[in-house]
């Protein structure tokens, strides 16, 4: 009884507590990386002709249209799930990117802050770890974190694939970008991997790509 008691008069005397608190900001659920429907639709281009990939490097997109910047986080806050669709590679195609890519399928996010110099420079500061992408294809999957990833407001959420995924829609104008970890004279090539991977490492993003778009998200609740 005397325990009973006890802990009865700590549960008052912590609802009286949050009665004499302040209300705050609540927090929200947001997607980050979400857009409304676009044209042409923003679909992975495999299994068609071409059957293109992100391969072997960490980006991220700049712009779809009118939409600038829509990775950065808009309010501090923890990341706990990712969101990517996927294209259905066939299986030459599988095989052919398996064979030149560095294996098997696989990605998963890493957050990135810009620093100031050089330009278009940004540290890791967080990263998930990779999934293995084939038993999705042709799907879209939501992956939850064991471990979430704290970040600030302005942080970036890119892409980080190891060897390659089937998440580039193909088909816009020259307006919609994304912008990928490689040496500034490696753009046109995925023979070395750039995946930017050792937290803290600063790592310039001078490759920017036109006409495409990476297809992920993710999932941020933020600090109330």
């Amino acid at each position: 009884m005397p325990l009973m008691r006890r802990t009865a008069a700590a549960i008052l005397a912590t609802a009286a507590l949050c009665l004499a608190l302040p209300a705050g900001a609540p927090a929200t659920l947001a997607e980050v990386g979400v857009l409304p429907p676009t044209t042409p639709p923003t679909v992975p281009s495999c299994p068609t002709t071409p059957c293109l990939a992100v391969s072997r490097t960490t980006g991220f997109q700049v712009k779809v249209g009118a939409a600038h910047n829509f990775l950065a986080v808009p309010r501090s806050g923890t990341i706990v799930a990712w969101t990517i669709t996927l294209g259905k590679p066939n299986a030459s195609q599988i095989k052919f990117f398996n064979s030149n890519e560095g294996g098997t399928s696989e990605a998963g996010i890493a957050i990135l802050r810009q620093v100031p110099k050089p330009n278009l420079t940004y540290k890791l500061v967080a990263q998930s770890p990779p999934v293995m992408l084939q038993p999705y294809f042709g799907k879209t999957a939501q992956f939850a974190l064991e471990t979430t990833l704290p970040v600030r407001k302005h942080d970036v959420v890119a892409l980080s694939v190891p060897t390659w995924a089937p998440a580039l829609a193909l088909g816009f104008g020259k307006e919609t970008s994304w912008r990928a970890s490689r040496p500034r004279k490696q753009c046109s090539s995925t023979s070395s991997l750039s995946t930017q991977t050792q937290i803290g490492s600063p790592v310039q993003y001078y490759c920017l790509y036109q006409t495409a778009r990476l297809t992920y998200s993710a999932t941020l609740i933020s600090t109330p």
